[in-house]
């Protein structure tokens, strides 16, 4: 039986969802299904029961007292950026998209900010610029606020601030049993701890407020190679992270430069090594801590000060919707064996079909459980390994990247932490190798408190209970 098959058997008893949400429910068979069913994530092919797009918490309530009425569980996506996981499974789901939900209000004074679960970062950044403040933001313009809050949230400032979930104050969400909530430090602790990159389904989050802090332009940019350089600029970028201070946070990549007008000229179609990030403080202050990597003489240098807001699209990451692939692994170190294993698996000659390889400089405030931190408060390892595929053409060409992604992996694995940082994995997996033993168990007993009847749809494994 095909997945096609199994999804057509689903809309009988989604169609006490049909007319909810002012009309803004789609089965298939409905002219627009098939755009509503499109994730971010455009591999993704699935076929969920029904696509609800409810505006307000109270068509929230609706719609999960149709879906329990009906058998049906409930996903919840903003952008789908985290469709992956899911995939296959939606059949017997209603798939609940929040990007109807734009609420977004800066306050300057106390320098916070209210979004709803359909604001995304870009408009996040932008907003906060005209106030000279800033988030805790992805590399991204077009990732979900709310998804990134809750999943971590490593950002360019996160060696010296650690993860975007400890900056959330306050989660507004609408429980399996359809009441809403706004948790807080002080009020549904347990559940505003498990909130906070906890990676299970607890409710649908509708808004949530967390902090900003004052920064009008910081010093960031990309230092570039060609990629045959490697060899000689990724020992000594490891070497340089070993000494570099909290106020830097960078990233090293081996990149395959599309033919894209929307790319600087002298890199279209070229593979190529960089090194993107940026250094909190004073100009003189961030020239001597980047002396070292501008030593290696690179081909092209763009760090400047620049407005903080722009920071969000450094990395170039991708904007709307693209097929993708993502898979990685949380790395204790990188020794001359882990660095001549990446040059054989994804550096020249390799015949590496990967659009990026990437290693993330992590450690510093990451490191450090925040007292006050949620279910994921710190990350054990000094690096992030993340292996990226875009563009893919047929199955046998996504299969090739999913193959150089894990041989990019499999060199670092003997230094791998054991855990994995979930929003930048695919594959679903088990929570036991994300949290200790004790953050699972607590995470397991709030899942199992708000929500007994397993209403929502987990992306991961989280707790002992079938899923579906």
């Amino acid at each position: 039986m095909t997945q096609q098959q199994i999804a057509t058997a689903a809309p009988s008893r989604a169609e006490g969802l049909r007319g909810l949400c002012g009309g803004s429910v789609q089965l298939p068979g409905d002219p627009a299904y098939d755009m509503a069913r499109s994730p971010w994530n455009l591999q993704m092919r699935d076929y969920p029961a029904a696509v609800a797009y409810p505006a307000f918490p109270d068509e929230v309530a609706e719609v999960l007292r149709a879906a329990a009425a009906a058998g049906l569980q409930v996903a919840a996506q903003g952008t789908g950026h985290g469709a992956p996981p899911l995939e296959g499974r939606l059949s017997g789901a209603v798939l609940l998209r929040t990007s109807a939900m734009t609420e977004l209000a800066i306050d300057p004074v106390r320098r916070t900010v209210r979004a709803g679960a359909g604001v995304l970062w870009g408009d996040l950044a932008d907003a906060a610029g005209r106030h000279g403040l800033a988030g805790r933001h992805p590399s991204s313009p077009d990732v979900g606020v709310v998804g990134y809050s809750l999943g971590g949230g490593i950002g360019w400032y996160a060696r010296k601030l650690g993860l975007q979930c400890n900056a959330v104050t306050a989660v507004e969400l609408v429980l399996a049993d359809c009441t809403s909530v706004r948790a807080t430090a002080d009020r549904d602790a347990d559940l505003f701890w498990a909130l906070r990159g906890g990676a299970a389904p607890l409710g649908v989050v509708t808004a949530l407020e967390f902090g900003l802090f004052p920064l009008e332009t910081v010093v960031a940019g990309t230092l570039t190679w060609d990629w045959t350089e490697v060899e000689r600029v990724l020992p000594a970028w490891v070497a340089w992270c070993a000494d570099a201070p909290e106020e830097a946070t960078t990233a090293f990549r081996l990149l395959d430069v599309p033919a894209d007008e929307l790319v600087p000229a002298e890199l279209r179609g070229r593979r190529i090594a960089m090194i993107d990030g940026a250094v909190l403080g004073e100009d003189g202050y961030a020239a001597e801590v980047l002396a070292p990597l501008r030593a290696l003489r690179p081909e092209f240098d763009t760090v400047v000060r620049m407005p903080a807001a722009s920071l969000v699209r450094l990395h170039l990451d991708p904007e709307g919707p693209t097929p993708a692939y993502a898979s990685s692994t949380l790395v204790s170190d990188l020794p001359d064996a882990a660095i001549a294993g990446i040059v054989d698996a994804v550096g020249p000659g390799s015949g590496t079909r990967l659009a990026a390889a990437e290693l993330r400089q992590l450690g510093g405030a990451l490191a450090r459980p925040d007292p006050a931190g949620g279910a994921l408060s710190a990350l054990d390892g000094r690096f992030l390994a993340l292996g990226l595929g875009l563009g893919g053409g047929d199955d046998h060409d996504w299969e090739r990247q999913r193959e150089d992604a894990a041989r990019f992996l499999a060199a670092v694995e003997p230094w791998a932490t054991g855990r994995h940082y979930l929003p930048m994995l695919d594959e679903r997996t088990d929570t036991r190798k994300v949290f200790p033993p004790g953050v699972h168990a607590r995470l397991s007993a709030v899942r199992r408190a708000v929500d007994p009847g397993n209403l929502f749809l987990a992306a991961h494994h989280v707790d002992s209970r079938p899923q579906a």
